[in-house]
């Protein structure tokens, strides 16, 4: 098996994840005739990862959520996707190594974005449900409806509550959002699909190591998510941390021990680095270090964009926030560089606009922080969704979410509750050749 790419005298522009970052630099690229754009990635779709939470907590499906990346590039002749992955780069002779092969490239974009972190901690790795991808947010609505149903069954009032009780680890956007959702759950959804399970006994924890949720907004955010949560009845736990998790227990810095089956992992990320990149180029975080027109230091001719690239400004000394506009805008003036670095001109300097941040806590919940403006409540829910459905790729998919929500905010109720259980298949034995293309 080889990536089978055509020959060509155009300069081959590999870009490898189709994240924001990634999708956006590929969409203005395609729009011309002299670049060839070969997009790798391990999926064949888009995923839009600020809606993972509702996937898990069953809002929305997956696929309203993802996009397939050909139905993106239909009528653009000069892209080619290969769905593989990334093992190794051959700086030195400008060569990929893929699952599929060898890959040449003339410039090189890496866009792979950030995985979960776990900060080292085996048990929590073994045992924690992360959700930094849709078949991660898949797998805790999976799980976490399985607890369900064998609680009903179960004798023991501690297991009962083991299957039922949830921690949440991280008090920024996700670990905000999936506790609301989590709790609005227990108030209007679970008692009626399940009757026989008395929901005034399971507990959600979200615990959060520093003093506040949402510390990386503004106070005024900070203080009304607390507000919500509490009234919610989340169980807030600031200033603590989860120290470990046996599968039963999970284990505080406190001392304390609490019984649950269900531990939701959203505390921090790290980078998704490849093999071949000089090792003084990677910083914090397992970021790689780029100037400040993303090239990668000591490589000109590759570059890094979104949460893997660790660019610093002024106003951001330890790099940019790891959030979808950094990428965005990132993408978007890395295609305006290409076409000056083909055209023999000086590229330009990147500069972050912050347009601003914002989360949901639950119905009519919000908090967003504007360069301008600092608002909290329904018209913040309202601002929050109307972004979020915007930025959504396919007409189709802010169809279909709009209905969700529409249906959810008149029903209080969603039917996307199903446990979906992958049948795995038996790989194939024979390994193929490989070739450099």
């Amino acid at each position: 098996m080889t990536p089978n790419l055509p020959k060509t005298e155009l300069k081959r522009v590999v870009i490898v994840g189709a994240g924001f970052g990634g999708l956006v630099l590929a969409r203005k690229l395609s729009q011309r005739s002299d670049v060839q754009i070969v997009l790798v990635d391990k999926n064949n779709y888009h995923q839009f990862q600020p809606l993972f939470y509702q996937v898990a907590m069953a809002g929305l499906e997956p696929s309203s959520i993802s996009f397939p990346l050909r139905k993106v590039f239909q009528s653009k002749k000069n892209v080619h996707i290969r769905v593989t992955d990334v093992k190794h780069i051959h700086t030195e002779t400008n060569v990929i190594e893929t699952g599929l092969g060898m890959i040449e490239y003339d410039y090189l974009v890496l866009a792979t974005g950030a995985d979960t972190n776990f900060f080292g901690m085996k048990n929590i790795i073994e045992n924690a449900m992360p959700m930094k991808s849709v078949s991660e947010a898949l797998a805790i609505r999976n799980r976490m409806l399985q607890n369900f149903e064998e609680a009903l069954s179960t004798q023991s009032l501690e297991e009962r509550l083991g299957l039922m009780n949830v921690v949440i680890v991280g008090g920024g956007p996700t670990g905000v959002e999936i506790a609301g959702t989590l709790a609005e759950m227990k108030r209007h959804i679970l008692p009626k699909d399940y009757p026989e399970l008395n929901f005034d006994s399971m507990q959600i924890y979200l615990y959060e190591s520093s003093p506040a949720v949402l510390e990386v907004m503004s106070k005024e955010a900070s203080v009304k998510a607390k507000e919500y949560l509490t009234d919610l009845g989340v169980n807030l736990r600031l200033g603590m941390r989860i120290t470990d998790f046996d599968g039963k227990y999970a284990y505080t810095n406190t001392g304390d021990r609490l019984r649950t089956n269900n531990l939701i992992w959203a505390a921090g990320v790290k980078a998704n680095g490849i093999d071949g990149i000089p090792t003084e180029a990677y910083g914090r975080g397992g970021r790689i270090k780029v100037n400040r027109f993303n090239q990668v230091e000591g490589v000109t001719n590759v570059f890094a964009i979104g949460d893997l690239a660790l660019m610093t400004e002024e106003k951001y000394p330890n790099g940019h926030p790891q959030l979808a506009q950094p990428a965005m805008q990132q993408g978007e003036l890395l295609a305006k560089n290409f076409v000056k670095l083909l055209k023999g001109q000086e590229m330009q300097p990147f500069t972050y606009k912050d347009l601003g941040s914002m989360a949901t806590v639950g119905r009519n919940l919000a908090v967003v922080d504007l360069p301008f403006w600092k608002f909290q409540g329904f018209f913040a829910w309202v601002t929050w969704m109307f972004v979020h459905l915007i930025s959504i790729v396919g007409v189709k998919n802010r169809l279909l979410i709009f209905i969700n929500w529409l249906w959810n905010y008149v029903t209080y109720d969603q039917s996307l509750r199903l446990i979906i259980k992958p049948k795995i298949l038996k790989e194939r034995e024979d390994v193929p050749e490989k070739e450099t293309v």
